[in-house]
């Protein structure tokens, strides 16, 4: 297949690392794999490793519905004729829908267009109308890949899909995310960030903006020193929120016991470093970040948002806390500071990754569904040719 994958930039972010690491595994089982990104962020364009014919474009766009940008990605796709379109999330749905239209005019292009969709809720009012819009751009499309069964069911009662509609769980590298990384990087990454020997150290992965509710975090190791647990945060990443949770840690009297990162190409050395990771999100899809420290053998004390229940079975594997409530998670964490539990429900943690979530069997799923709506198109064109009667 010739497939053309669509992002709205390359910034740091679950949607375009998923796309980066679909382009990357399909295009070494031999299909040619092209990128287009909307706005010229290239944060990852390091990430993508295409090959033999596969190219990358940014189409420059300087505002929100760019013409000119629309133009260039039109004659883009008549040049290349792709078999299939795939489109992350609802903006880049919107440019690949308008342009795909804008080609079959001028050209008679005919590509099915899937989109993968990573968000579960509207954060406010400015998505929320703009997703009044978006919902048109969905139905236009073959199909909608969701990446949680219960984002599917909250979607499909708001209206939002195509006329297909898949769950496909977002799966990790258990290669190249094994607990190796806790032998080859665990002592000497804790040394690093200058903690002591007992120390229990709780992760969190992710671009630090608002609705990863990063503050909760600080607040929850303010609590668990207070218990007598020698807890230490350790934020993989950076965002708007630093500056705030820093201030935080500093007035609540644990910026010793915080570090962040910034952001980080390796997440692997860092999450080796932890005894367990908390998402204290106010909304996810289905975290990549969850079943990555699951991978290398991290229990996860998640929010019950999005996907969760569908990675951690509370008690047994990690635990789940009701969004927003801090005494909860702070008894999840507590019980995970017991001597000998973290290890415990670690492994149990990576054996679900290894059945479940791994990247081999999300690729192998998205490939058999391309493949199977690259040839739905032509076979309805055969199908109008077909005399009704013999």
């Amino acid at each position: 297949m010739r497939l053309l994958f669509v992002t709205g930039s390359l910034v740091h972010g679950g949607a375009e690392r998923h796309s980066i690491t679909l382009m990357n595994r399909l295009a070494e089982q031999g299909h040619e794999c092209h990128a287009v990104y909307v706005k010229d962020d290239r944060s990852q364009l390091d990430r993508i490793r295409l090959q033999g014919q596969g190219t990358v474009r940014c189409l420059q766009a300087s505002r929100y519905l760019d013409v000119a940008a629309l133009h260039v990605f039109k004659e883009h796709l008549v040049k290349l004729q792709p078999s299939v379109v795939v489109a992350a999330n609802a903006y880049a749905l919107m440019y690949a829908t308008l342009a795909l239209r804008w080609a079959r005019l001028v050209s008679g292009l005919r590509a099915p267009l899937l989109v993968t969709w990573h968000s579960t809720r509207m954060l406010n009012v400015k998505e929320s109308l703009q997703m009044l819009v978006y919902r048109l751009f969905f139905r236009l499309a073959e199909c909608t890949v969701f990446v949680s069964e219960r984002q599917r069911r909250y979607w499909r009662r708001r209206l939002l899909g195509s006329r297909r509609n898949e769950v496909i769980h977002n799966g990790v590298d258990t290669e190249q995310f094994s607990e190796q990384w806790n032998a080859m990087a665990r002592s000497r990454t804790r040394a690093a960030i200058g903690c002591r020997e007992g120390d229990f150290v709780v992760g969190l992965s992710a671009v630090l903006r608002p609705e990863k509710n990063p503050l909760q975090l600080v607040d929850a190791i303010v609590r668990l020193r207070a218990r007598g647990v020698p807890a230490r945060a350790l934020f993989i990443g950076d965002g708007e929120m630093r500056a705030a949770l820093e201030a935080r840690a500093r007035d609540r009297g644990v910026g010793a016991e915080v570090v962040v990162t910034g952001l980080q190409e390796d997440v692997r050395p860092w999450l080796a470093a932890c005894d367990a990771l908390a998402l204290c999100s106010f909304t996810e899809a289905f975290s990549l970040a969850a079943i990555e420290a699951m991978a290398l053998g991290k229990p996860v004390v998640h929010a019950e948002v999005g996907g969760a229940a569908e990675m951690i079975v509370p008690g047994w594997n990690g635990f789940l806390f009701p969004v927003g409530d801090t005494e909860a998670l702070v008894g999840r964490l507590a019980l995970l500071a017991e001597p000998g539990a973290a290890a415990r429900m670690g492994r149990r943690a990576r054996e679900v990754v290894e059945g479940l979530f791994s990247e081999r069997r999300m690729v192998e799923r998205y490939a058999r569904t391309l493949a199977e709506i690259c040839k739905q198109p032509k076979q309805q064109e055969i199908n109008q040719c077909l005399p009704t009667k013999i």
